[in-house]
């Protein structure tokens, strides 16, 4: 894409929403004719050349059928048409048509911001600031609430100061390893360091007016050190520490309000306890495997409100994780094109090191430990040896890992309670049997949180599959061979990498129904929007596989 931040965001607006209509609503009338992907859509046929496989990238503009006359098809025309697809007698999606309309907004801003602004100097930080389109399949990737975002969006290569607070000792909510926090600041005695996402203290306006009144809260103004908002836009990488924080964000972006729940901020350090021999046996067992622990939180008891608000999670920053001489870049970066010379030099040899190094251990975890993995594009960090190579893979992001519980598990079937643990409290036990391969979940772990933290083996298996396969695998295979004809024989290689593993290992049945042909799951990020239902909601669509025997397939 090219030409000014206008046109550049109408183009990726339209082409994704356009992805998305294709795979979720054209199903089996979706097909190639000539150079062509063809569609049709609430009666209108629609066509636009398209390339990539499961990626669908476009090679030029897309077109509708007028009578007998192909015409250009812009968003808003799109957006009617996916209106009168979806909506039913009993009503359609007032808001759709407004958050597309935002999303595209957000990416021509971010565009025009980025004109004047320096990416960092950090390959790894440049890296977590390149996405500026976002998930390809998604009907409004840049959607953002609230004001004033563009200050502290990654996108636009921003960085800023922290907000410290100091919470009354008496009201601090504290588990796992957090003194790294004390070192950002000073902290009067009786209170203990908290800092803050500044746009999180703006949103949260007047529900800090009584604990800053009365003492239990102190506003000691900004940080230090500026810190850099990663692809996520909430956590931030803090330069003085090294270590990345994980902050709530009372807005939606894309699907969800980007909060941490009370349950989800105890999760993250009973999972990094969890987790740590599970991603000791892979990096034994698969050299180059490293990950990004969350030990400890830090809030305030202040109630569900404040303590959620204001909760801030500790994450290992990446420079700790990989080895000396190791460059960790993000996959979605990759994915959008920032490729090393060395891959251009022998794609082959570079993508079959990459799919070592990402999908091997991600489905070990799966198949071997009953560890779900999100292992999407903005999960994996990629650690690059000085010659370009991958070798390394970096896993992070606790909120989205998930367990697999025994059979006899009573847990129950979500995070539902609201009562979150206070300063003094200890959080009642659920039940002691819930657990994962070899591993118990401990029994103090408070219901709501052991349910937060486990799926059932085909909702465990659909995130894997949709996660590496789908997300992640086929949009960097799109990247690589991009210009080459070598998606096939990219797939093909996979397809033998895979292979090879499922052979050595007893457990991975549904691996080997993947490359027997088995259809792929794709996440349904339209149909989710349009029913304004929770992301974890989301539903998946098959779609082609292109480790199947037979070939490639275009969807």
């Amino acid at each position: 894409m090219s030409g000014s931040p206008v046109t550049l965001a109408e183009e990726a607006t339209l082409a994704a929403l356009l992805r998305c209509c294709a795979r979720e609503l054209a199903g089996p009338g979706a097909r190639t004719e000539g150079p062509y992907l063809t569609l049709r859509l609430a009666g209108t046929r629609l066509r636009v050349p398209a390339g990539g496989g499961l990626a669908l990238r476009f090679t030029g503009p897309a077109e509708w059928l007028d009578g007998d006359a192909w015409r250009p098809l812009g968003v808003d025309r799109l957006v009617r048409l996916v209106e009168t697809e979806l909506s039913t007698p009993d009503g359609g999606n007032e808001e759709f048509a407004g958050q597309v309309a935002a999303s595209q907004d957000a990416i021509a801003a971010m565009a025009k911001a980025r004109l004047d602004a320096e990416p960092p100097a950090d390959p790894w930080l440049a890296s977590e600031q390149a996405l500026l389109f976002g998930h390809p399949f998604h009907p409004a990737p840049k959607a953002r609430g609230g004001d004033d975002w563009l200050a502290y969006a990654p996108e636009a290569h921003a960085a800023f100061p922290l907000r410290l607070l100091a919470v009354r000792d008496d009201v601090v909510v504290s588990r796992g390893e957090t003194a790294v926090l004390d070192g950002l600041g000073d902290a009067p005695p009786g209170y203990t360091l908290l800092p803050a996402h500044p746009w999180q203290v703006e949103l949260l306006g007047g529900a800090l007016a009584g604990p800053l009144g009365d003492g239990r809260l102190l506003d000691l103004g900004d940080g230090r050190a500026p810190v850099t908002p990663t692809s996520s836009v909430r956590t931030v990488f803090e330069p003085e520490s090294g270590t990345c924080l994980k902050f709530s964000l009372n807005v939606r972006i894309t699907n969800c309000v980007r909060k941490n729940a009370w349950y989800e901020l105890e999760g993250a350090v009973a999972l990094t306890a969890l987790l740590d021999p599970v991603f000791r046996d892979l990096s034994a067992r698969f050299p180059g495997t490293r990950w990004l622990p969350e030990p400890g939180y830090r809030s305030a008891g202040l109630g569900t409100a404040l303590l959620e608000g204001l909760g801030v999670i500790i994450r290992t920053g990446p420079r700790s994780a990989v080895s000396p001489g190791v460059t960790p870049v993000l996959s979605g970066a990759l994915a959008a094109g920032h490729l090393p010379p060395a891959c251009r030099a022998d794609p082959v040899a570079w993508w079959t090191a990459y799919v070592r190094r990402v999908a091997l251990p991600a489905l070990d975890a799966y198949l071997t430990h009953g560890v779900v993995l999100e292992p999407h594009l903005q999960n994996v960090l990629v650690g690059l040896d000085a010659d370009g190579l991958p070798a390394e893979a970096v896993f992070r992001d606790l909120e989205g890992t998930k367990l697999l519980p025994g059979p006899e598990s009573t847990a129950p079937p979500g995070p539902e309670s609201t009562a979150p643990p206070g300063p003094e409290s200890t959080a009642p036990p659920g039940p002691e049997n819930a657990r994962f391969p070899g591993r118990p979940l401990p029994a103090a772990l408070p219901a709501e949180v052991r349910a937060a933290l486990t799926y059932d083996a085909e909702r465990g298996w659909n995130r894997v599959a949709y996660c590496l396969f789908v997300n992640h695998l086929a949009e960097i295979a799109a990247t690589v061979a991009h210009g080459t004809g070598l998606l096939p024989e990219l797939w093909a290689t996979a397809g033998r990498v895979l292979t090879g593993y499922a052979e050595g290992h007893g457990r991975a049945g549904r691996l080997r129904d993947l490359l027997g042909g088995a259809p792929l799951p794709a996440k349904a990020n339209l149909s989710v929007r349009w029913a304004r239902s929770a992301d974890r909601a989301a539903g998946y669509v098959p779609i082609g596989n292109p480790l199947r025997p037979s070939g490639t397939s275009t969807r």
